[in-house]
């Protein structure tokens, strides 16, 4: 859907007055979709110039459209929003990606920045924090939700629980002093497809933690570890944590902490 009107494109007048902010919307989610839709058209200075309904069809609309800044879902069919922020640093290299979506885990976080995304907020953000993100990576500035801000600096810190999760570099030794579930699977390839992250929540299941144990420990949400554990039984073919737990011990991924 491209050429959909905010409802303040024309805010300002005069000498003084300052083109709206062109805003392309990307979620996968209709009802999500359509609320940005609303949300960002009665925003000041703002004005929607399209939605897609995947990452494809975000980069092309980008490329046709030319918005300012577009709002990135990440979990999305035929192209991801992260495949789709690396592609529009190439292509539209002026449009700022801020990133909307429900996860925070460093397995999401990460390669979204890393692929060129200038913000990153979550789905449980207000209008108004959607609101001073946009101008801000309009404006060339960087704006991150307080939890992703938590873990970029825990990733930074000694023995941090993002110390394991960059999937995409080479294996970093722990400092002294490090904690980390899955230190030792960074030397080999991990079965079944999982993530180091993926791999240090099994280690933290088989250890014995409930749920809201394992968010203390990696300082994250009920939420991300739900979404932890799903992917990890779907790659393992658990049905149950007794399941799980044998699986580690069974690929030595247990007792690591």
């Amino acid at each position: 859907m491209s050429g959909t009107s905010g409802g303040s494109a024309a805010a300002g007048s005069g000498p003084a007055a300052q083109r709206p902010i062109r805003v392309l919307i990307a979620d996968d989610q209709r009802v999500v979709r359509d609320g940005l839709v609303l949300l960002i058209g009665t925003l000041d200075g703002t004005e929607v110039v399209g939605a897609a309904k995947d990452g494809a069809e975000a980069v092309q609309l980008a490329e046709q459209l030319r918005p300012d800044v577009v709002l990135m879902d990440l979990n999305m069919p035929v192209l991801d929003g992260t495949a789709a922020t690396a592609a529009l640093r190439e292509r539209v290299p002026d449009c700022a990606v801020l990133v909307l979506t429900t996860y925070a885990d460093d397995d999401s976080v990460f390669p979204a920045l890393r692929a060129g995304a200038r913000g990153y907020l979550t789905k449980d953000a207000d209008g108004d924090q959607v609101e001073t993100a946009i101008r801000n990576v309009h404006s060339g500035r960087t704006w991150l939700d307080p939890i992703v801000q938590e873990r970029l600096v825990a990733a930074l810190l000694p023995g941090g629980p993002a110390a394991a999760t960059a999937h995409d570099a080479a294996p970093v030794a722990a400092g002294p002093g490090a904690h980390s579930a899955c230190d030792p699977t960074a030397e080999r390839a991990l079965p079944d497809g999982l993530t180091p992250r993926e791999a240090e929540v099994l280690a933290l299941i088989a250890e014995g933690l409930s749920n809201a144990q394992i968010c203390a420990r990696l300082v994250v949400s009920q939420a991300t570890v739900k979404t932890h554990i799903n992917r990890i039984f779907a790659k393992i073919g658990a049905r149950d944590r007794a399941q799980a737990v044998r699986y580690a011990y069974r690929n030595d991924l247990a007792g690591r902490g």
